[in-house]
């Protein structure tokens, strides 16, 4: 049996938050339909644990037609009841509102820039930021990097897209790679 390798420990033994950290967290998406459902799940964690959100995961899938930012888009008042009396999702009625704007302000980004992946990743001209933190009290909760893109999201419509929301996203997707320096996913540890 081979040794467990070094990770962050945020994950606590916790197996679903364990698949999460070693095969999404921080890995770089270019996926729109990833990208969408990020924004939908950091949107809703709000307040909430990041565990409860991985839990709803499938529910949310099920839910939200695939993560399909076309398909959310038209949701009308009755999906908005229907979600509401879904148990597999966060019922909340800003947090439903807000993913179904978000929806539409996702597909005039893509209109816009070609996809939503080209507009978030020129933030970083396309290339992960890469910290190098060695303890997880030296992780922030927001930077100015999350504070432009949280900025330039509301400006767009977007709602709850908050700097602290929006670093967990970056954090998600790979735009910024907060894996601490002793974790086996941190790039410095991965093998070519």
């Amino acid at each position: 049996m081979s040794p467990e390798p070094s990770r962050c420990p945020w994950p606590a033994g916790d197996p679903l938050m364990l698949r999460y950290h070693d095969e999404e967290w921080g890995v770089p998406v270019h996926d729109e339909r990833k990208h969408f459902e990020f924004l939908i799940l950091e949107g809703a964690q709000a307040g909430l644990s990041w565990t409860t959100i991985l839990r709803k995961r499938e529910g949310y899938r099920a839910a939200y037609r695939g993560f399909d930012p076309a398909a959310v888009a038209r949701f009308t008042e009755k999906s908005v009841a229907r979600l509401l009396a879904d148990p597999g999702i966060v019922r909340n009625r800003a947090k439903i509102g807000s993913s179904i704007r978000n929806a539409r302000a996702f597909l005039a980004v893509q209109r816009e820039f070609g996809s939503f992946d080209r507009y978030l990743w020129g933030f970083v001209d396309g290339k992960p930021v890469v910290n190098r933190w060695t303890e997880l009290s030296q992780i922030p909760a927001s930077t100015p990097l999350s504070d432009r893109v949280s900025k330039d999201l509301k400006q767009r419509g977007f709602s709850f897209v908050g700097t602290t929301i929006i670093y967990a996203h970056l954090q998600a997707v790979g735009v910024v790679n907060d894996h601490l320096v002793g974790c086996f996913r941190h790039p410095r540890n991965r093998r070519r």
